[in-house]
């Protein structure tokens, strides 16, 4: 299981488990909760239906006490084991209670008289452990007439109903936990699936950024008479030393990107200039420097390539402000591009073009050493003096395919990210 499916496997779990957790006791409530109301609709349905019919409805005049006291009798003992009617101005007209009900009565909170106009019910939970609905119901002939009492009883839950609903509550919540995992379970291998063909694209479409980040470098080596090879050594040198200063990511990936790039304006330069054997006179050096603005338009807007847009605008400022074309010093040039700098400059040095043997690795320091403070940033290039002689080694035992795949390896390591 690679990182990316663990990561996934891991949140989806975590979110399935969570849903689970707070879905499981939320349907319980709610599950009890409508058994509960559906125990007292049936009570509210039954005593409105047997009150009707004892003309407990008629709470007025003469006879009110005796209907009152028939549906009482009516009711009690199988709905209810407390049933209280009182009249239409709250005082109590009739009260039956069962044996269940005198051992119950005591328990119950007292309230004042009725004076309610809709239905409503009490679940309580008594000191002894049981557990009764007090329901309450205007008494009145429709909703249009007004109220003529109030009935008021007192259900006591037998153990095997209130098992009952609890058990049917346990079973919805792990229906409903049972759901969520097995949601989580079929949502896992969507998203895999999803994301493994999105890396698929994505790395076809690195893969056609990184090989035209590379035409291009070997467009302008074949320009200037390199082999290309230098594009590869002078980027991987960088992207050592950028490791050892702690850069990556995208600073990672545009310092690689730069280090490719970094001379792709001289494809604007003409071939009298460029290809010339000779040194370059004042003219021709103005319009050589011109590599470098032309660079910058040739990156501009190219997507993430743009990225390499510090290094290809600042690879010939120095650290004192000597260099061109905007003769920034010290922190005011990007780090990439001093970075670049010792790598650069390094790799001129100890590498064999057409015009030189290369140097030996001491003087190539000993030249290094002389710019800083002057042409490197001292603190970069401190960095790259206690590395150099690994790096050195490294170079030096690889022919120029081995150097190729040192810097695939490289890239592979730092544009990875790009197509998680």
């Amino acid at each position: 299981m690679n990182n990316f499916r663990r990561s996934a496997f891991v949140r989806i779990a975590a979110v399935t488990v969570t849903l689970s957790a707070l879905a499981g006791p939320v349907a319980w409530w709610v599950s009890r909760e409508n058994a509960e109301a559906e125990v007292v609709a049936f009570a509210q349905e039954e005593s409105h239906r047997l009150l009707a019919n004892a003309n407990a409805l008629d709470l007025s005049g003469p006879g009110a006490q005796e209907h009152a006291s028939q549906a009482a009798r009516l009711l009690v003992g199988g709905l209810f084991e407390i049933v209280e009617i009182y009249g239409a101005s709250g005082f109590k007209l009739a009260e039956e209670v069962t044996p269940e009900g005198h051992a119950i009565e005591p328990l119950l909170p007292k309230h004042g008289r009725p004076a309610y106009q809709q239905a409503f019910y009490e679940s309580l939970k008594l000191p002894n452990g049981g557990w009764v609905m007090r329901v309450m119901v205007p008494l009145q002939a429709s909703s249009s007439h007004p109220i003529t009492g109030y009935f008021e009883g007192v259900r006591l839950i037998p153990e095997w109903q209130h098992a009952q609903i609890q058990s049917d509550a346990l079973a919805v919540a792990l229906m409903v936990c049972l759901a969520a995992l097995l949601c989580g379970g079929a949502i896992y291998p969507v998203v895999v699936h999803l994301a493994s063909e999105n890396e698929r694209r994505a790395r076809q479409v690195l893969e056609s950024h990184i090989a035209m980040m590379e035409a291009l470098g070997r467009a302008i080596a074949k320009r200037d008479s390199d082999t290309g090879t230098h594009n590869y050594r002078v980027a991987w040198i960088a992207a050592r030393l950028g490791e050892a200063l702690g850069l990556q990511g995208a600073a990672m990936q545009s310092l690689i990107a730069g280090s490719f790039l970094h001379d792709v304006g001289k494809i604007g330069i003409p071939d009298a200039i460029l290809l010339k054997p000779g040194r370059l006179d004042d003219a021709e050096m103005d319009i050589m420097r011109t590599h470098v603005a032309q660079g910058q338009e040739i990156v501009h807007g190219a997507g993430w390539l743009e990225g390499a847009a510090d290094v290809v605008a600042s690879h010939h400022e120095k650290w004192d402000g000597s260099g061109y074309p905007r003769r920034l010093a010290h922190t005011a040039i990007p780090l990439a591009a001093r970075i670049f700098a010792v790598a650069d400059v390094y790799d001129a040095l100890s590498s064999k073009r057409p015009y030189k043997q290369p140097l030996p690795f001491d003087q190539v320091m000993a030249m290094l050493a002389e710019g800083r403070g002057t042409h490197f940033d001292p603190d970069v290039l401190a960095c790259f003096e206690g590395m150099a002689a690994e790096v050195c080694d490294t170079i030096e035992r690889l022919d120029e395919a081995g150097i190729k795949r040192l810097m695939a390896d490289m890239i592979e390591r730092h544009f990875d990210a790009m197509s998680a």
